[in-house]
């Protein structure tokens, strides 16, 4: 079973991040925080040509959830929606929520992890 959860789009890299932000608010996760990647290395004096974006999601009333259940959650906190070129693909992706959560090795949480993981890959494929 894979780790993640990725997708390919036809979109220009920023028309997909902001689409993805766009979809994601409608169903109820919110950006808390936007990592763009090749900015981030030249600001440490470091090289990089290619385009990556890191966004950091959540939606606080599942997070509390989750976090009220087992606090180890933490660990996983917040979700993390990808967008990067690779070999000329501009793709849109996640690591699975479920595959966090086998770690935690936690039954009650599957079912969480398991919606959650639908929601974001709904945003997802709309945002394509």
């Amino acid at each position: 079973m894979p780790f993640d959860y990725t997708l390919i789009s036809e979109k220009p890299f920023e028309e997909v991040v902001d689409a993805v932000k766009k979809t994601l608010q409608e169903l109820g996760f919110g950006t808390l925080w936007e990592l763009d990647v090749p900015s981030k290395l030249k600001e440490k004096g470091v090289d990089f040509q290619g385009k990556a974006r890191i966004l950091e999601v959540c939606n606080p009333k599942r997070a509390k959830e989750a976090l009220e259940h087992n606090m180890n959650v933490v660990y996983f906190l917040p979700c993390k929606v990808v967008v990067f070129e690779d070999q000329g693909q501009i793709k849109l992706g996640m690591v699975k929520p479920t595959a966090f959560m086998e770690m935690l090795q936690d039954e009650g949480l599957r079912n969480f992890a398991l919606e959650v993981e639908n929601t974001l890959k709904q945003a997802m494929d709309r945002a394509i």
